[in-house]
C-alpha cells in the first residue's frame, strides 16, 4: 500500500541551548547554544512520519536549487521525493529554545510565490496512489489546475485527505476529509466566533457546503477533534489530557494517522478517534524534538497521559511519583477511598493494574469479571488517578521498575512479608506506606451480591 503525501516542504531548524544570563545591550535572554538541527517540515514532515511508521511512502512536492534546500533534501533522505522546480526560495523557519522555552522565531522566504509547474512525473507518482495525503501550507502548488484535477480524479476511487492553509486553494470535491484546525475553520468559513463546539460546528457545518468534501474535521486542540460527515450527526472525539509547551507537528501527526488508516479501510470516526489518540501521544512523547529519537511513540489511554509521561513530566518539575497497583475488578468505594488517600500523598498517582491473563492466573478462570481495557478507563475517568500502567506478570516488580515511584502505596490489610516489592522500592530511594484498608468493601463481596440479583 503506497500513501503519496503531496504539498509544500519547509526547512524546520531548532536552535536549543540554556538561558542563564541577560544581555548587557537589552532585557533579552542571552542563549548558550548546545545544539542546531534541521529537518524537514510541512509536507516533508508529514511524509517523514509516515515513514518512521513503517508505510511505503513518496513524497510531490517543489524544491528550490538554493543552500536550504540541499538541507531539506538531505533531511528528507530515505524518502522517495519527486519534485519539480519551486521558483522561489526555500522557506525556513527558525526556532530558537532555551531549555523548553521558546524564546523566538523568525521566518526567511515565506512570502508566497507563484503557482509552481506541475511535472509529468509528480503526477506519474500521483497516480499509483493508494491513498493520499494532502499537506497545504500556503505556498501555490494546491492551485496548480493540473494537480487539482488529478486529486479530484484519485478521490473518487482512493482516500484523500486535506489538511489545509488559510493562505492555500480550497480542497478539490469529494475528498475523504478535510481537516482544518479551529482557527483556520474559522477563518475560512468567515462564520465568526472564537472557542468551543457550537463555533467549530457552525464553521463546519459552513465548509462541508463550501468545499464539498465527504466529511470535515475540525481539529480542537485539547478538546480533540470533531467530526462532521456529509450525512450523519456530528461526533465530538475527546482527546487525552497532555501537558505540550509546543504544539509544532501536532496536526501533521494527525494527518498522518488519519490517512493510515483510513487506506487500512477503517470507517472515519475510529480513524479520527486513532489519529487524536497519536497526535496527542507525540504531544506527550516531546513533540517535534522526539523525532530525533528512536523512541516509539507514547501509546495513551483515553483521557489521561500515559503512565510513563505523567511521571516523566511530574518528575521533571521536581514533583513526587506515586504509585499503587491491583486488579480493579468491579470498582467500589473501597478501591475509591484508597486511590484518593493514595493521590494526596504526591503530584500524581499511577495504577500499575494487572493484566487480564495476570487476573486469571491469580484469581481463577473466572476473572476478571471487567476486561483490562474498560478497567483502565474505569480508573482514568476518576479525577485522583493521573495514569494506568498494565503489566503481564504475576507480581508488578518489572513495571515498578519502569515506572520507579517515589511512593508505592497499598491498602492497610498487607503486611511488609506480603509486598515483596517494597525491597525493590528501596533500591531507589522509594518508600513504601500503607492507607486505612475498608474490610466491608470488596470486589469478592460486591460479585457474590450481584450473582444473588441475577
Amino acid at each position: 500500500m503506497k500513501i503519496v503525501v503531496v504539498g509544500d516542504v519547509l526547512l524546520d531548524t531548532d536552535i536549543t541551548g540554556s538561558a542563564q544570563r541577560l544581555s548587557p545591550d537589552a532585557p533579552v535572554p542571552v542563549v548558550d547554544v548546545d545544539s542546531t538541527r534541521r529537518r524537514a517540515g510541512g509536507a516533508g514532515l508529514v511524509a517523514r512520519m509516515l515513514a518512521r511508521d513503517g508505510s511505503d511512502v513518496a513524497l510531490v512536492t517543489v524544491l528550490s536549487d538554493d543552500a536550504a534546500s540541499a538541507d531539506l533534501r538531505d533531511a528528507l533522505t530515505g524518502i522517495a521525493v519527486t519534485a519539480g522546480p519551486s521558483g522561489a526560495p526555500t522557506p525556513v523557519k527558525t526556532r530558537i529554545r532555551a531549555g523548553d522555552q521558546a524564546v523566538v522565531r523568525f521566518d526567511e522566504g515565506c512570502s508566497p510565490p507563484p503557482v509552481p509547474v506541475v511535472t509529468a512525473q509528480m503526477l506519474s507518482v500521483l497516480s499509483a496512489a493508494d491513498a493520499v495525503v494532502v499537506a497545504d501550507y500556503g505556498r501555490g502548488l494546491t492551485a496548480s489546475p493540473r494537480l487539482r484535477e488529478a486529486l479530484a480524479e484519485l478521490a473518487g476511487r482512493v482516500p484523500v485527505i486535506w489538511d489545509p492553509h488559510p493562505a492555500g486553494a480550497d480542497p478539490v470535491p469529494g475528498v475523504a476529509a478535510v481537516t482544518p484546525n479551529l482557527p483556520e475553520a474559522l477563518r475560512s468559513a468567515g462564520t465568526g466566533g472564537s472557542a468551543g463546539i457550537p463555533a467549530a460546528l457552525h464553521a463546519a457545518e459552513t465548509l462541508l457546503g463550501q468545499w464539498h468534501s465527504r466529511s470535515v474535521v475540525v481539529t480542537l486542540g485539547s478538546l480533540g477533534a470533531l467530526v462532521l460527515p456529509a450525512a450523519g450527526l456530528p461526533q465530538v472525539i475527546p482527546a487525552p489530557e497532555v501537558q505540550a509547551g509546543d504544539t509544532c507537528g501536532a496536526g501533521d501527526r494527525f494527518a498522518a494517522t488519519l490517512i493510515t488508516a483510513l487506506a487500512r479501510g477503517s470507517a472515519l470516526e475510529p480513524a479520527v478517534e486513532q489519529a487524536v489518540q497519536a497526535a496527542a501521544g507525540f504531544l506527550a512523547a516531546g513533540g517535534v524534538s522526539a523525532l530525533q529519537r528512536e523512541e516509539p511513540p507514547v501509546q495513551l489511554h483515553s483521557g489521561s497521559l500515559d503512565a510513563l509521561s505523567a511521571a516523566r513530566t511530574v518528575r521533571g518539575r521536581g514533583g513526587t511519583v506515586v504509585a499503587t497497583g491491583g486488579c480493579f475488578d468491579l470498582l467500589h468505594a473501597g478501591h475509591a477511598r484508597t486511590l484518593s488517600a493514595a493521590r494526596r500523598l504526591g503530584d500524581c498517582l499511577i495504577v500499575v493494574l494487572n493484566s487480564d491473563s495476570s487476573v486469571r492466573r491469580l484469581k481463577g478462570e473466572q476473572r476478571p469479571i471487567i476486561a483490562q481495557e474498560d478497567r483502565a478507563e474505569l480508573l482514568l475517568s476518576l479525577g485522583c488517578v493521573d495514569g494506568v500502567l498494565v503489566f503481564e506478570e504475576d507480581t508488578p516488580e518489572a513495571a515498578l521498575e519502569r515506572l520507579r515511584p517515589d511512593i508505592w502505596v497499598k491498602g492497610g490489610d498487607y503486611r511488609e512479608d506480603q509486598l515483596p516489592e517494597a525491597r525493590l522500592i528501596k533500591a531507589w530511594g522509594g518508600e513504601t506506606v500503607t492507607v486505612p484498608y475498608h474490610p466491608a468493601r470488596s470486589t469478592t463481596a460486591l460479585a457474590a451480591a450481584l450473582a444473588k440479583v441475577g
